[in-house]
């Protein structure tokens, strides 16, 4: 070979490998320095539709699209939100003042009759009425205010009024635009697209009436499997990781380039039954599941220790929660002894229905094998978000793993939605269950008003469910979110219904 045609050569060689550096490293660079906060879950949201979803996955995109008259923060106090302040006229009557100059990301201007018109709306909902306070009526008292009085006193209100499924909507638009409404709010963040099983694509809205957020774009991205999603935090295909399971958390909190945050919750898993079902209104099956499950072993094992046993129906950060009840605990014994007692030992098929997470796997197959032991047959059935909801709403299962979360962290929304027999379906009562002495109790709950007649009322209700078993507490779950370093101002949501607005990427 020539000098000069060796020479050419290697400027060329040269050459390539710098090109194929400087783009190796734009590409790096723009999965970070993008102006897009991107965040993964592990399910798709129901609807966009406010006052159509109160589903988790849904509640968490909702929350960023749409304003509501007060807010709650991760520490359960009650701030501003489109009501710049309130005041408390009497037990039934809140005077709301709202805030001037608030636009519908469609350029509207907010109206109090638009207000009026959002909570007549939700009250009519089938998946969130439940959740409003009892109102008697809403009146326009001033060009500023807004006046709701219940019907009765309602302890909880303002916690109520902070629940992400009680956005505020357009009139107008909700009118004009029939069965599918246009997705249109006033929070900080507009839709810009869904594709239904990929992602939702939100827009900064740069008329937000506090300051607008830091980043153009908030993308939340469906990756339904954990590992997944731990893989696309450590690529920087994300920034935020959401519902990480407990093997996940260990590699995050290894690595110098990501944050892992945890917090106790308002949320408790547990293991539902049909109790329509013939099978389940015998109590000694109930009990008799509830002494085989070998609680310790999920927490220690599955968890690796992120979370505690169960000993209520509420976890122990909520309003109203009582130490008076415990749970039964592992007692293979007793469960085979209760099991003798229903004449066919040995004979009982059932089916576990579980949208299949790695720790709901292993979970499943734990309970599996501790039922196995008693003569129970266990058939698992994983399925996919939407399904679960539907089957379990419905009534189409034997058992279920299930959680709920106290949104409002306060007894009323963790036992009302769970266990009056008015909840029963979509609200939150799917293990079907009904007692006429806990109605009364959560009736009573509710419009009971000094704070120590409450908890008495709540004690109650607590020792008669566990008493009649209509599921097995399974614990006390803890939040686990995996994010990006350089992100900042994330305030962890004891549900899991975290607050993107304030997030921001130091420099």
């Amino acid at each position: 070979m020539k000098p000069i045609e060796k020479s050419k050569k290697i400027k060329f060689l040269i050459f390539l490998i710098f090109t194929v550096i400087f783009f190796s490293c734009t590409k790096e660079n723009t999965k970070n320095t993008d102006n897009t906060l991107k965040i993964a879950q592990s399910g798709n949201p129901r609807s966009l539709d406010v006052h159509n979803a109160n589903d988790g996955f849904s509640l968490r995109i909702n929350k960023q699209i749409y304003s509501r008259l007060v807010e709650i923060d991760g520490d359960r106090n009650i701030i501003p939100g489109l009501a710049e302040s309130w005041n408390k006229v009497d037990d039934r009557t809140y005077d709301f003042k709202i805030r001037d100059n608030i636009k519908f990301h469609n350029g509207d201007k907010l109206q109090l009759e638009d207000i009026k018109f959002s909570f007549e709306r939700m009250m009519k909902s089938p998946r969130i009425s439940f959740i409003v306070p009892p109102i008697e009526k809403i009146e326009i008292v001033e060009p500023n205010t807004i006046r709701i009085v219940t019907k009765t006193p309602f302890a909880p209100l303002l916690y109520h009024l902070s629940h992400p499924a009680l956005g505020i909507v357009s009139k107008k638009v909700i009118e004009s635009s029939g069965e599918n409404p246009e997705i249109v709010g006033t929070g900080p963040y507009k839709y810009n697209s869904w594709i239904i099983g990929d992602q939702v694509v939100l827009d900064k809205n740069n008329d937000y009436f506090l300051t607008p957020p830091s980043f153009d774009k908030l993308i939340f991205k469906t990756i339904t499997e954990p590992t997944n999603r731990e893989i696309a935090l450590e690529t920087k295909e994300i920034d935020v990781a959401l519902d990480i399971s407990t093997v996940d958390a260990s590699k995050i909190k290894e690595n110098s380039d990501l944050v892992l945050y945890t917090k106790p919750s308002y949320s408790y898993r547990y293991l539902g039954f049909n109790n329509k079902k013939d099978v389940f209104k015998n109590e000694n099956l109930r009990k008799a599941i509830d002494y085989a499950i070998d609680k310790e072993a999920i927490v220690n094992i599955i968890l690796n220790g992120y979370g505690d046993v169960a000993n209520s129906v509420i976890a122990p950060n909520v309003f109203g929660f009582t130490d008076t009840v415990k749970n039964v605990g592992y007692n293979p014994e007793k469960a085979k002894e209760l099991m003798k007692s229903l004449g066919n030992e040995g004979d009982i098929t059932l089916e576990l229905l579980t949208m299949g997470s790695s720790d709901e796997k292993a979970i499943a197959e734990v309970i599996q094998a501790n039922l196995k032991e008693i003569g129970v047959d266990l058939k698992i059935n994983i399925v996919e978000s939407g399904t679960f909801y539907d089957l379990t709403e419905k009534g189409f299962f034997d058992m279920f793993l299930g959680s709920w979360g106290t949104v409002t962290g306060d007894a009323d929304y963790g036992l009302y939605p769970m266990f009056h027999s008015k909840s029963i379906g979509s609200p939150g009562n799917r293990s079907f269950y009904s007692n006429e002495t806990v109605d009364k109790l959560l009736d009573a709950g509710k419009i009971t008003v000094v704070e120590s007649e409450r908890l008495k009322i709540y004690q109650q209700a607590q020792e008669q469910i566990l008493k009649d078993t209509p599921h097995v507490m399974l614990y006390n779950s803890v939040i686990i979110v995996g994010a990006q370093k350089d992100l900042k101002g994330l305030n962890i949501h004891p549900v899991t219904l975290h607050d993107f607005y304030p997030l921001y990427r130091e420099n």
